[in-house]
């Protein structure tokens, strides 16, 4: 079987709904084209991608997670919506639907992004199925494709309700986070969450409990350096209840590495951390700062935080919930969900596309309008070996969507390119 490359770069229109990209921003004064390259309808092929960020096979194809549609069948909520999907599209736009969920031992609403390895799987988690209060799973989908539940939690000490999809080492082992369960006398019996690893015969392992002041709920995904520590942040809990960064070593034994007090230095982090070869963790908090529009912090190995850049909650952004991405120059690119673009159905809460400099300063790659464009980007981008960024918004698109869970569309995946000449332009 061939193998495949991975790269993981942690809330339209017809046109596009028949999976032609559409160019809607040939290009603004960077020199950058903006691209959706597919637009979801909020049918069989998928509605409102998450807090997952897409992967990308040496082929160009990107992998995905929706959260809702796909078996319209299933997950009905007053009217049928469908358990969410795993998703393909290739680099000419056409999307192909991977796997639908069904609600039942399979789990639905797969929040969180994928994970692949040399043989063309991928892994991930859904929000609910298999216990008794959402609960949860993580999955498997092969080449075939076959979908295969690897675990399922209980709601229990095994933890409860993943959020953000799981990371995966050189041995097979996938370890991911739980937004509760694990200690069942904290927070009110129901658990803070737990960091886990599922190994390659499907057992699971808790790592670790997290009990309120070390820490609560974490959603974003985690990082694993060489030394096998892990890394992640929870969006609750530390001595001002918003939010720690934390490490995990590989004895189990859990460091506050910072805990935020949601003031300038932030809050509520809900992504995940990137590391730099100094051993440095940068990440975003959606709250807190000067503004409290979110900040983009660092984080040293001393445990020193520093604010890169305190959002404003104007046409700069607000409420960063994807993860960053860093170039080899030291840029950072990220998302927000709100802020930007004052024009359009969303007047300024459709949020943007940034970069920002090694020195602090930020630039706006893109700001969404709300329309065929897209709305609301909840995940981080990937950065391809080119340089362009690819993510997803979780609104805007298909504005004409008579399902109900879309809101002002059902979300679009798009591409953000270089493109600096008159033929790019015209292409």
């Amino acid at each position: 079987m061939k193998s495949r490359m991975w790269t993981c770069i942690t809330a339209l229109m017809l046109l596009s709904a028949l999976a032609i990209p559409v160019q809607l921003a040939a290009q603004n004064a960077l020199g950058l084209k903006y691209t959706v390259l597919y637009t979801f309808t909020g049918g069989t092929d998928g509605a409102v991608p998450m807090l997952g960020t897409l992967i990308q096979d040496e082929n160009g194809n990107l992998y995905g997670t929706t959260s809702v549609a796909g078996d319209l069948s299933a997950c009905a909520n007053g009217s049928s919506t469908g358990c969410g999907v795993v998703f393909k599209v290739d680099p000419k736009g056409n999307e192909t639907v991977l796997y639908p969920f069904t609600g039942g031992a399979d789990g639905g609403q797969p929040f969180g992004g994928l994970v692949g390895d040399e043989e063309g799987n991928l892994y991930g988690t859904t929000h609910f199925g298999t216990g008794s209060s959402p609960s949860g799973t993580v999955f498997k989908v092969d080449p075939a494709p076959k979908e295969t539940t690897l675990y399922g939690f209980t709601g229990g000490t095994d933890g409860n309700t993943p959020y953000a999809g799981p990371i995966r080492d050189k041995e097979g082992n996938l370890y991911g986070t739980t937004i509760a369960g694990g200690n069942l006398s904290s927070c009110g019996g129901q658990g803070c969450g737990v960091v886990f690893k599922v190994d390659p015969t499907n057992h699971e392992t808790v790592l670790y409990a997290f009990t309120g002041p070390d820490g609560k709920g974490p959603i974003g995904v985690l990082l694993l350096d060489d030394e096998g520590n892990l890394y992640g942040t929870t969006q609750y809990g530390g001595p001002s209840n918003a939010g720690v960064v934390f490490k995990v070593d590989p004895t189990n034994h859990e460091t506050v590495l910072y805990p935020f007090f949601g003031r300038a230095d932030g809050g509520q982090p809900v992504a995940g951390l990137i590391r730099d070869e100094a051993g440095n963790l940068y990440g975003t908090a959606s709250s807190g700062g000067t503004s409290s529009a979110g900040v983009v912090f660092k984080v040293d190995p001393t445990g020193k935080e520093t604010v890169l850049y305190a959002f404003t909650g104007g046409a700069d952004g607000s409420t960063p919930e994807g993860g960053l991405v860093r170039d080899p120059q030291g840029n950072l690119y990220g998302t927000t969900f709100f802020g930007g673009n004052p024009n359009g159905p969303c007047g300024g809460f459709c949020g943007v596309v940034f970069k920002l400099s090694p020195t602090g300063k930020e630039t706006v790659l893109y700001g969404f309008n709300g329309e065929a464009d897209g709305a609301n980007p909840g995940a981080g981008l990937l950065r391809d070996n080119h340089g362009d960024l690819y993510g997803t918004t979780q609104y805007g698109g298909d504005l004409d969507s008579t399902q109900g869970y879309c809101g002002i569309g059902c979300g679009v995946v798009f591409k953000i390119s270089v493109c600096s000449t008159a033929r790019c332009q015209s292409d």
